[in-house]
This record gives C-alpha cells, sequence and structure tokens, in this order.
C-alpha cells in the first residue's frame, strides 16, 4: 500500500479530498494544493484535481441558477417602478427545487467518488476526465 508524505495511504487521501470538498472549498484547495506540490503519486494528483474540479463544477452551476434568480428579482422590480405588477413567485420555487437538486447531485457525487477512492478507483466523468487529461 502507497503511502502519502503525511503518513497515510494514498488511497485514504484521495477519499478525504472529496470528502473535504463536501464541507468547503478552501480546505480542499489546500489540500489539493498540497498534493500537487509535495506528493509524487500520479493517482492522487489526478484525483485532487477531480475533487477540486467536480465542486468548481457544482459551484458554477448554483451560481448560474442564482443569477436567474437575482434577474427575476431584477425584473419584478422593474415592473413595479412603473406601477405594474407581475407575479413571478412561481419561479422563484422552481429555482429553489433546481438548486436542492443540483446540492443533492453534488453530495452524492462526491460521497460516490470518495468511497469510490478509498480503493483507488475512478468513476469515468465525461467531461472533467477529459479536461484533466487534457491539462495534465
Amino acid at each position: 500500500m502507497q503511502k502519502t508524505k503525511l503518513g497515510i495511504s494514498v488511497g485514504l487521501f484521495g477519499a478525504a479530498l472529496y470528502f473535504v470538498g463536501l464541507i468547503s472549498i478552501i480546505p480542499l484547495v489546500v489540500m489539493a494544493g498540497f498534493v500537487l506540490l509535495f506528493e509524487e503519486n500520479e493517482w492522487l494528483k489526478r484525483t485532487a484535481v477531480k475533487a477540486v474540479g467536480v465542486v468548481l463544477f457544482f459551484t458554477i452551476l448554483s451560481s448560474i441558477v442564482g443569477l436567474v434568480g437575482n434577474s427575476s428579482s431584477l425584473l419584478e422590480n422593474f415592473v413595479l417602478l412603473f406601477r405594474g405588477s407581475i407575479d413571478l413567485a412561481w419561479l422563484n420555487r422552481v429555482l429553489s427545487i433546481v438548486r436542492t437538486a443540483i446540492s443533492f447531485a453534488q453530495t452524492l457525487f462526491l460521497l460516490m467518488l470518495g468511497f469510490k477512492a478509498l480503493k483507488q478507483g475512478n468513476v469515468k466523468l465525461g467531461s472533467v476526465d477529459n479536461a484533466i487529461n487534457k491539462h495534465m
């Protein structure tokens, strides 16, 4: 079993990357930076980049949904400016459901990837894997 410079197994560190991604992106980036700078294991480096990529993907997706929500609020305020009325409550409910689905999908993917990483396995994620292969 290969060990990291910290003395823990490569699989456990890879799983920790995904599980920390569930909590916050800042510790994930710090851990991934450590891996990229100091570790020699190629699988662990790819796992670090993939963990950051998955979290960034879902963050960007959630931000786009939030932007649509902010745009609808702006539209509603603009219409009220001219004494009109528009009801976009249904749109806010839909966006709330979409945000919840995105959060659920992110949690599911990171848990699945984390448990697979314990055995140094990999789950193929099309565009994320293609981008990693292209740039690493």
